[in-house]
């Protein structure tokens, strides 16, 4: 998920008010009419008196946006990586739980050597699980307890599918006793949560 904003936009002869989203790698408008406007399809993005002016091959979208046009045209020009969305930093302990596709664990390759696969490392400062049901977060009370201090859970699980939603995620680690921080795009098809232990019980 990225920035949402209410606000006015148009598009060739339509005109409408609605909500802007701005994800990690599209714009979506839903109003009386409906954008989804990819940032590869943009051949330019401009910030002007509040306005964020997007020409794309269709024509001309226009969101009125205030003070935030500048920031939303920044973020389309000059998207942040995956890796640097997650926050993962450099030579630290990975754990990853469940399937992952082999360009995320090639990227996290490049950044760390100390990748552990199928159990959370002791020395593991950042923990991605991949859920794909509501019964794969029935092992997240055990992960949880393996977390020491600043580690980081990130669950990652469908985006936009019913056998297992953002409130199912978000349910089952406040029950195991994290505190959720951050969502963020995993990919096209997947969202990533942020759990961290509470402060009060590290």
């Amino acid at each position: 998920m990225g920035n949402e904003l209410n606000c006015k936009a148009r598009f060739g002869e339509q005109r409408s008010e609605g909500k802007a989203l701005l994800e990690t790698s599209e714009i979506l408008f839903r109003g009386e009419f409906r954008l989804k406007i990819p940032f590869s399809k943009i051949k330019s993005a401009k910030a002007v008196d509040g306005e964020l002016r997007l020409e794309t091959a269709e024509g001309l979208a226009v969101f009125h946006l205030g003070t935030a046009a500048e920031k939303w045209r920044d973020k389309i020009l000059h998207p942040k990586s995956r890796i640097e969305k997650l926050g993962v930093k450099p030579e630290v302990g990975v754990s990853l739980l469940g399937e992952f596709e082999p360009e995320f664990v090639g990227e996290l390759g490049k950044l760390t050597k100390s990748v552990s696969k199928g159990k959370v490392a002791a020395d593991s400062e950042w923990i991605f699980f991949a859920v794909d049901s509501k019964e794969d977060l029935g092992t997240l009370p055990k992960i949880s307890k393996s977390m020491k201090d600043a580690a980081a859970l990130w669950i990652v699980y469908p985006k936009g599918q019913k056998h297992v939603t953002e409130n199912d995620v978000l349910a089952a680690g406040r029950k195991s006793g994290l505190k959720d921080v951050k969502v963020v795009g995993f990919s096209s098809t997947l969202t990533a949560l942020k759990f961290v232990i509470p402060l009060s019980q590290r």
